[in-house]
């Protein structure tokens, strides 16, 4: 765990799923990772949480935090993650728009109905 300055993003993830572990370790390889506050929300203390945002809830699904304590999750938490890292916000911006983010809300949905059949218990 990284300490976040005001002007970062900070990204909860669930570092007991292995499918999530690997996917935020090639997110934080990428060039920019470096300027965001990674969280493993399956072990970390309380207080690394912040306000409004429980342990059970940052378990369900991924969150990030923008500078103004601002917490999205799920497909929007991706859209504004892969926003801040150079090689991935191209992505964001094509998937950003219309009925897309809807969509990619229903398939990580069903992205975390499957992970509860491999998901390590923190």
């Amino acid at each position: 765990m990284t300490t976040a300055t005001p002007s970062t993003l900070t990204v909860y993830f669930d570092g007991a799923c292995p499918v999530c572990s690997r996917e935020i370790a090639l997110y934080q390889r990428e060039r920019g990772a470096e300027q965001l506050c990674w969280v493993d929300v399956a072990h970390c203390p309380p207080a690394a949480l912040g306000l409004g945002l429980s342990r059970e809830a940052a378990l369900a699904r991924l969150h990030v935090r923008d500078a103004q304590g601002r917490l999205v999750s799920g497909a929007r938490g991706f859209l504004t993650l892969w926003r801040a890292l150079p090689r991935w916000a191209w992505l964001a911006r094509l998937l950003d728009r219309g009925p897309l983010p809807a969509l990619l809300e229903g398939l990580y949905r069903g992205f975390l109905f499957a992970r509860r059949l491999w998901r390590r218990q923190p």
